[in-house]
């Protein structure tokens, strides 16, 4: 059975398709596209032409958020459409697309081709109740199910699993701390496997400072700039979703590589606020859990920029971790980042989505005897 799996982000879309015998998934093909290109038609007739993928029987796609009532794979009808959609104001940047991507892709593939849903929420539905709840009124959290509900729950649950294969015999135990950073950045206490805290919350804007999105920010500023520069609710969300973060600190660019490369003051502003709000999040979350046995890295620039890795855990050696600078330098792929004398090892762990996805729908589909 050929698998293709759906990787909308905020700017992108992967594109990739699987092979599925006996259970056992292979790769066939992979390809990242611009969302700012062609249409989702264009762009998937595309990629299964080329790759000679006319005979897929399964589509899976990763929706970032599933709100309250969808927070397990499950098969796409028009009722899971319509939640999706009803919840896209919560993840403005990322149900929407995905929509478009999943009518696009009954459109192209048919309506015998069976599609599944997978969300990024689902990893947290069972934060504990203290980490999860805002401290708002009972009734208007009651009202509009205000919580938080977390995201790159994809990423952080794959993390996990490959540090648990690095630990031979140790079940479902240990505590990481797993960190994604790419457009989109993330931190989550992990222990045995399930969710402690995360850094994102209602929506994927709280938490770490990202490539165009704030972060943490007082609410009183907000109600401050709404106020002092006459903006609308739109505007202020268009502020801090595409105007913010490295960006918005820099004022020249949202990729942290052209920022490492950049004399200006205000890039390294940028790098400087980037790499400190990880390291918060990394002495809170060490609080959290009690301790931890790992650091773990993945995401487009916890896997490939060691200079960021370096900056965020230099002079932590009061908490255990000691990096190796030779070590973090060199690393490709699985990599320990962490010398021999380190008691919370740091680790780089690439992180396989389509592979993640894959698995979920085809399991999914498995247990329905499909």
């Amino acid at each position: 059975m050929i698998i293709l799996t759906v990787n909308t982000g905020s700017s992108s879309v992967r594109l990739a398709a699987f092979s599925s015998d006996s259970g056992a998934l292979s790769g066939l093909a992979n390809s990242r596209y611009d969302l700012s290109g062609s249409e989702p038609e264009v762009m998937l007739k595309a990629f299964l032409e080329t790759h000679g993928l006319a005979e897929t029987k399964l589509a899976v796609h990763r929706v970032v958020h599933g709100g309250m009532n969808l927070t397990a794979p499950c098969l796409i009808d028009e009722e899971v459409e319509q939640e999706i959609s009803r919840v896209a104001s919560l993840a403005p940047l990322h149900n929407r697309t995905a929509l478009r991507w999943i009518r696009a892709a009954g459109g192209v593939l048919g309506r015998d081709v069976a599609q599944v849903a997978v969300f990024d929420t689902a990893f947290f539905r069972a934060l504990p109740e203290a980490a999860r709840m805002y401290a708002l009124p009972h009734t208007l959290v009651e009202k509009h199910g205000l919580r938080r509900y977390g995201f790159h729950g994809l990423a952080h649950q794959a993390m996990w699993r490959s540090w648990q294969g690095l630990q031979p015999g140790a079940g479902r135990g240990g505590r990481i701390i797993s960190l994604q950073l790419g457009a989109g950045c993330s931190i989550t206490a992990i222990e045995n496997g399930s969710p402690r805290d995360t850094s994102m919350g209602f929506s994927p804007l709280e938490g770490l400072v990202m490539a165009t999105r704030s972060g943490d920010v007082d609410p009183g500023l907000i109600t401050f700039l709404l106020r002092q520069e006459n903006l609308t609710a739109e505007q202020l969300d268009e502020l801090l979703n595409q105007h913010s973060g490295l960006l918005g600190l820099s004022g020249i660019s949202a990729d942290i590589r052209e920022l490492l490369g950049s004399p200006d003051k205000l890039a390294q502003l940028a790098l400087d606020v980037y790499c400190y709000r990880v390291r918060k999040y990394i002495g809170a979350y060490l609080a959290v859990l009690s301790g931890a046995e790992a650091i773990v890295f993945g995401g487009g620039v916890g896997e490939n920029v060691p200079e960021v890795r370096e900056k965020i855990l230099a002079g932590m050696e009061w908490c255990g971790i000691e990096i190796d600078l030779n070590a973090n330098r060199d690393a490709h792929g699985l990599s320990r980042i962490s010398g021999e004398k380190s008691r919370v090892a740091a680790w780089v762990i690439p992180v396989d989505e389509a592979a993640v996805l894959a698995r979920e729908g085809t399991a999914l589909m498995a247990a329905k005897g499909a």
